[in-house]
């Protein structure tokens, strides 16, 4: 009986796909820690590393996902095992990613519902302290920090002073917590399908909030200072190699490479679709949008710190008032510094000589703040201060709300792409797999809703989102360009990619070559090594918040949490050496099974029937693909002789 192959799902059209790819690598990453980096590591400046590490690194590694997906129609998993079976585990590693990550990422989101449902209120409720029990004063641990700290840290999170202490369950986060799960099984629930109608919203209305919060920024007072005080370059920090491996770690990380997302998104695209321009407007569209989002956030952030020193110099004018029984009013603003100077002959000798508090728009500038205390308490304070506050709190957090979905979708996709590519979930109906992956993930993240939830989220960020995924795209660019080996891949591609018959395709073809097999690897490979390094010199802490400081403080890691977090890091990579042993091993055991005659090289029956379920899809899709692109033992006889083919041949 001739078998009948199953059609694979297809996109409606090309925008479908590019805004969900899109959604996928513009998150919260874009929002809140790109901006970070650009103030903390020279400014302006940092463009130019940054801009380097994306066309060498991020946009090669994009290239080669995206290709890879489309060229084979199948999920992480059925791509590397058709490339090599010796890394048949780089995909497991990417869907084990996708999983851990998706579950920390949706407690995000249940965060910012948790915010945004709280916005629809005059005064917000984190504008002031609340009082104590004599109603007399704020509760302490409110007035050792600020309001926008008191309520992320206590009335939003209940934190516990410690990840030792779990805190019990949070109920209002478990709703949130279900709440978002919902939405997200909702919009994923028929696959491609369902999640391609949402991403219409999901995609383009972060850019719409986006450019509200532009033109009301940009209209502020003191929105110039901030912009100027970011943009300054400091050149020399250039000589600096940290700067580099930070850009090359961001631009890494600000793509969502090596979740195995990107590889199932462009699976289900038809085979002759232009993969190289859709890599370069994802990457480029990407990277745009971190610089929008930096600017909108320091022009608010500007606004907020002139708002800040105008008080601290009204805080210190009325000092002044009283000390010289003068009438209110008698200095204004704009003569503080010139009072001081006529009294003291400097502003610093005033300041000493009344005890004041030294102002200043750059030190409050300096106070930067990254990843949830960016979001959550930084820019929230900075709503306050805007008139019609509740209003643009709505669209902030209904904007990150957004952006969060989008790159749920893709860590969805990534795990139910492979289980179906393999064969698990075949039998069952989409929406019960969804179901069950969603109802898994859920039980697994009532962890990050305890007291100590926002310690354990740190935790898998740390060795779920970050090591694993180096490692991952380090073997994704070593397997296609010197395992599989570069020139055939690049053969295999001209039957996808459109002609090169102009300037753009010529100069893309030598791009590719020069930095796929060479270049991308070599700096990924100086990444990890950085990172491995800067892990080991640094202890392992966090930052534990107290009550009775107002704080947080550095505290050690339990041993527990320590072998908790070489487990995580393990469950994502263990799977690459684990599956070249195992190939190894069925190789060997097949040659000696070959040499006592037990099968016969001619017997395609009986070769089938020692064969695992996965082994026969990769013997299935070997029959149907007969060519010499999937010849794995031309490069299993010597490992030498496939170096030694891409090097020479990657030059001539």
């Amino acid at each position: 009986m001739a078998e009948t192959k199953e059609e694979r799902p297809q996109w409606d059209n090309k925008a479908q796909f590019l805004l969900t790819c899109i959604g996928f690598a513009v998150g919260l990453g874009n929002v809140w820690r790109f901006p970070y980096q650009l103030q903390s590591n020279g400014g302006g400046a940092f463009l130019i590393p940054y801009l380097i590490m994306l066309v060498f690194e991020g946009v090669p590694l994009l290239y080669l996902e995206l290709s890879v997906g489309q060229w084979l129609q199948k999920g992480s998993v059925g791509c590397w095992l058709k490339l090599s079976p010796y890394m048949r585990g780089l995909g497991l590693c990417s869907l084990f990613v996708s999983f851990l990550v998706g579950m920390y990422y949706n407690t995000i989101i249940a965060w910012c519902l948790w915010y945004l449902c709280n916005s629809f209120q005059e005064p917000l409720p984190w504008n002031d302290c609340p009082p104590n029990a004599n109603l007399t004063a704020p509760v302490q641990e409110c007035a050792l920090s600020s309001t926008t700290e008191y309520y992320w840290y206590r009335t939003a999170l209940n934190v516990s002073p410690s990840i030792s202490e779990s805190g019990g369950i949070q109920v209002h986060l478990l709703a949130c917590m279900i709440l978002a799960w919902l939405i997200v099984a909702a919009c994923v629930i028929k696959g491609i399908a369902s999640s391609g109608k949402v991403v219409y919203f999901t995609a383009t209305f972060p850019y719409v909030v986006l450019f509200c919060f532009l033109v009301r920024g940009l209209t502020l007072p003191g929105s110039s200072t901030g912009l100027s005080y970011l943009f300054n370059p400091k050149i020399e920090l250039l000589s600096d190699p940290q700067i580099w491996l930070t850009a090359a770690t961001q631009i890494f990380f600000s793509l969502s490479l090596a979740f195995g997302g990107m590889i199932a998104f462009s699976s289900y695209n038809p085979r002759d679709s232009d993969v190289e321009a859709n890599t370069y407007i994802v990457a480029v569209t990407n990277s745009a949008t971190s610089l929008l989002a930096t600017v909108v956030i320091f022009s608010v952030l500007g606004f907020k710190a002139t708002i800040d020193f105008e008080t601290c110099i009204a805080d210190n004018i009325q000092i002044l008032l009283d000390y010289y029984e003068q009438p209110e009013g008698s200095i204004a603003l704009a003569e503080y510094n010139d009072f001081l100077i006529d009294k003291f002959g400097s502003v610093a000798n005033g300041t000493a000589f009344h005890n004041l508090t030294e102002c200043s728009v750059e030190r409050n500038l300096d106070e930067g703040a990254s990843g949830t205390g960016l979001a959550f308490i930084v820019f929230a304070e900075a709503i306050l201060r805007m008139p019609g506050a509740p209003f643009w709190s709505v669209l902030f957090f209904l904007m990150l709300l957004t952006l969060g979905l989008d790159s749920m979708f893709g860590n969805i996709e990534g795990v139910l792409t492979p289980l179906n590519d393999m064969g698990i979930t075949k039998r069952f109906r989409n929406e019960y797999v969804v179901a069950g992956i969603v109802l898994v993930s859920f039980l697994v993240s009532l962890t990050f809703v305890q007291g100590s939830g926002n310690y354990w989220l740190d935790v898998f960020d740390k060795y779920a989102g970050s090591l694993p995924l180096l490692i991952i795209a380090f073997f994704e660019l070593t397997t296609l360009a010197w395992i599989y080996g570069y020139i055939k891949f690049e053969t295999d591609m001209q039957e996808i990619l459109p002609p090169r018959s102009n300037f753009f395709r010529v100069a893309s073809y030598w791009y590719w070559r020069v930095t796929i097999p060479i270049i991308s690897p070599l700096l990924l490979l100086a990444v990890f090594i950085y990172y491995l390094y800067d892990s080991a010199i640094k202890p392992l802490t966090y930052m534990a918040w107290q009550p009775e400081l107002g704080g947080n403080i550095e505290v050690f890691y339990p041993d527990y949490v320590v072998g908790i977090s070489v487990l995580i890091t393990l469950i994502c990579t263990i799977w690459i050496p684990l599956g070249a042993l195992f190939q190894l091993i069925r190789r060997l055991r097949g040659k000696t099974s070959s040499k006592h005659g037990v099968i016969s090289p001619s017997s395609d029956e009986m070769h089938i029937k020692s064969k695992s379920v996965v082994e026969v899809q990769e013997y299935n899709f070997g029959k149907g693909n007969e060519n010499k692109n999937f010849d794995h033992n031309e490069w299993e006889t010597s490992v030498a002789d496939s170096i030694s083919f891409v090097i020479c041949n990657s030059f001539f």
